[in-house]
């Protein structure tokens, strides 16, 4: 059998993929890669805008990205990294656009204010104490809060409407704030890779297993759905980007970083809008606090899509427990993934978040009814009759040794590489797609250290993305010009 030989070889063909693709052609345009997806098309499981929040996450809104400790203590920590790796992507797009990789922005971002919004009194001094934290900081300078009911009402008509006066509620709103259809992204990044000799795509394919030969490169066999041929390709570089699939094929690699890894997987569903009149009344993304034991994922909000061109009211997400670890996948795939490697971990987890389990099952067993009494919430006026129901994607939570507990439950992404950095893998879920670009440049740090140290490379990246090698978080100088360059270019003032 004729062994094909490629640079880099990308399994999964969502945003993750198509980012790191990117990036690297940029970097090397005569690098050769070879993409591989499992189902018959790009962008279907994880990455559709139907399986993802669409939110560019910043942490203009998200509660969860602000925890508060045992003493009452708001950490903003978190929320500064995410919203500086976002606008780490916002420069890559809008450099993409610049150069016609990517088409008009309308295209796959559009301007949709973030808010958040709470109620009762305790609530109400959490987000002013959490706003005025967050104020101090250039990051997010621009955040407004208000607790005054004609202000609230012009920023979000829709969920004011026949609202207990006396109820006391606040909410902050960076205008600002983004929708990503991270699916029609990544298939415009893939498209402009296809112009590229150097680059091939392959649908229909799946990775069957991987070895590792002794010049330090991989030998993978792939394997077409449709015809079930096998063939073997030689790669220099494998990258593990298939979302709920990537553990099960870091499994399958073999390298001791892998060992002690597990996952646990979480379904989540929509409430979708029927009705174009009450669409039409909403325009923004607004995010609540979380119930208490409910996974990040699972922050309630009430969101303005635009899903390939077109707009969208939805509200949710709700979590479910599945044993798949991806939506077109096995429910055998929780159990194939114990190993005695990470046999521990998993008992550890399950041990310890016992009351989650319980909760996303009982998420699960929800009437549609009781969904939209929770709905109401937001939206007072919500009627049964014009929500309905839809499936969105399948997260897998991290899972990772821990010596106090045995294993512990994750809830960001991870990248697991191997020391020589001839392969590496992304596993978790928020905050994902949106810091895709952060995320694939450090997989270029640690798995291409020597080339991304060149003049070439250093040069051709900070031209990508003017921030690179330097803190968004702690130069306000700079931020203010890149943000102010990405705000233009990306439409999004």
């Amino acid at each position: 059998m004729t062994v094909k030989k490629v640079d880099v070889l990308l399994v999964g063909g969502g945003v993750m993929s198509a980012t790191l693709a990117t990036l690297l052609n940029e970097l090397d345009p005569l690098m050769r890669m070879m993409m591989v997806e499992r189902l018959s098309s790009i962008a279907t499981e994880s990455t559709d805008a139907w399986n993802n929040a669409g939110t560019g996450h910043a942490g203009y809104c998200e509660l969860n990205y602000t925890p508060v400790d045992d003493a009452g203590n708001i950490s903003i920590n978190r929320a500064l990294a995410i919203n500086a790796s976002f606008e780490v992507s916002l420069q890559l797009w809008a450099s993409l656009v610049e150069k016609n990789a990517l088409p008009a922005p309308a295209k796959f971002i559009n301007k949709t204010p973030h808010l958040s919004f709470v109620w009762g009194k305790d609530n109400v001094e959490f987000l002013r104490q959490r706003y005025h934290m967050l104020k101090m900081h250039p990051l997010f300078k621009d955040m407004e809060f208000s607790d005054d009911i004609a202000q609230l009402t012009e920023w979000m008509p829709l969920m004011m409407q026949q609202r207990d006066g006396d109820e006391k509620v606040a909410a902050t709103r960076v205008s600002y704030g983004s929708d990503v259809d991270f699916g029609s992204l990544t298939r415009e990044l893939v498209k402009h890779l296809q112009q590229s000799p150097s680059f091939e795509l392959n649908t229909s394919t799946e990775v069957t297993s991987l070895k590792r030969l002794d010049n330090g490169h991989w030998l993978v066999n792939i394997k077409d759905i449709n015809t079930t041929k096998h063939h073997k390709i030689e790669a220099g570089f494998v990258f593990l980007g298939a979302g709920g699939g990537a553990l099960k094929l870091l499994q399958k690699s073999g390298i001791p970083e892998s060992q002690g890894y597990g996952g646990f997987p979480v379904s989540g569903q929509w409430l979708v809008c029927n009705n174009p009149e009450i669409i039409k009344q909403h325009n923004s993304k607004v995010y609540g606090k979380a119930a208490l034991g409910a996974p990040p994922m699972s922050v309630p909000h009430l969101d303005t899509r635009i899903i390939n061109g077109k707009p969208a009211l939805l509200f949710g997400p709700y979590a479910g427990f599945t044993t798949k670890f991806l939506k077109k996948g096995s429910y055998l795939d929780l159990f194939k993934s114990v190993k005695p490697s990470n046999l521990k971990s998993l008992m550890g987890a399950g041990r310890h978040n016992m009351d989650l389990t319980r909760y996303l099952i009982g998420e699960a067993l929800q009437k549609h009814s009781s969904r939209v009494t929770t709905l109401r919430e937001f939206y007072p006026l919500a009627a049964d009759a014009d929500w309905h129901l839809e499936n969105a994607g399948k997260r897998v939570q991290i899972i990772k040794q821990c010596d106090e507990k045995g294993g512990k439950l994750e809830f960001g992404t991870e990248i697991v590489a191997a020391k020589d950095g001839s392969i590496a893998a992304l596993l978790g879920a928020s905050p994902g797609a949106s810091v895709s670009v952060q995320a694939m440049i450090n997989v270029i740090e640690r798995c291409f250290s020597d080339k991304i140290k060149t003049e070439q490379w250093h040069n051709r990246i900070k031209a990508l993305i003017p921030s690179y090698g330097e803190s968004l978080i702690d130069d306000s100088q700079l931020l203010a010009q890149v943000r102010s360059r990405t705000l233009e270019v990306l439409n999004l003032r």
